[in-house]
């Protein structure tokens, strides 16, 4: 009697034999079953896993942004505040740091220069006293917008040719606050407060606390 050989029997026999025959020369055989893709359950289930730490990312993200930007900001004011004092003592001479309210830069040469500058924080010298020049040394920040604003207002600071930083008006040294950066979009570690003491030493501290 002859006997047939199933065509779709042997088509499915001879991957598996092929992978036998494989393994026995020492290469990895591969499974004798057919590959599947993703069912619905596991994609459903991929795609909550993503959405979940989406929304725990999207906050962190956000607040590491807005705290680099306020560290940014505050820095280029004590720049410019340090900028101020070694341009007034390499020139022997007065230097303003600018304050952002016309008001408190005063109202003579230096004031009327600072007031003049559009951005906060920028610097002026006194070039000349016997005509009054003035020479514009760095401009102010252009990084303080929304939503980093100012607590308060900036403190103009003039110094001398000996390095001491006073407040505009004032004869005694500079000891206190000179600017205080915060955003209301973060509820702690929101402000960077710029101070300075004894007219010489800047530093800069992270506090929390409402933003105006």
């Amino acid at each position: 009697m002859i006997r047939y050989r199933s065509t779709r029997s042997t088509a499915l026999a001879r991957p598996c034999r092929e992978r036998r025959k494989a393994a026995r020369n020492g290469k990895r055989p591969g499974a004798c079953r057919r590959v599947c893709g993703f069912t619905l359950v596991e994609l459903m289930i991929t795609l909550a896993v993503a959405a979940i730490l989406t929304v725990i990312a999207i906050p962190s993200f956000k607040r590491i942004t807005l705290s680099n930007r306020l560290s940014t900001t505050a820095n280029d004011l004590v720049d410019a505040i340090n900028t101020a004092r070694m341009a007034a003592v390499k020139r022997n001479t007065f230097a303003q740091f600018c304050s952002d309210v016309a008001a408190n830069n005063g109202g003579d040469t230096l004031g009327t220069a600072c007031s003049a500058a559009p951005l906060p924080g920028a610097v002026v010298e006194l070039e000349d006293a016997a005509t009054n020049a003035t020479l514009k040394i760095q401009a102010g920040t252009s990084k303080l917008t929304t939503p980093l604003q100012v607590s308060g207002t900036i403190q103009a600071v003039r110094f001398d040719g000996q390095g001491l930083g006073r407040p505009v008006g004032s004869t005694g040294v500079m000891t206190g606050v000179v600017a205080d950066i915060c955003t209301s979009q973060m509820s702690s570690d929101n402000h960077r407060v710029i101070s300075i003491t004894t007219g010489t030493i800047v530093t800069t501290a992270t506090t929390s606390g409402s933003c105006p």
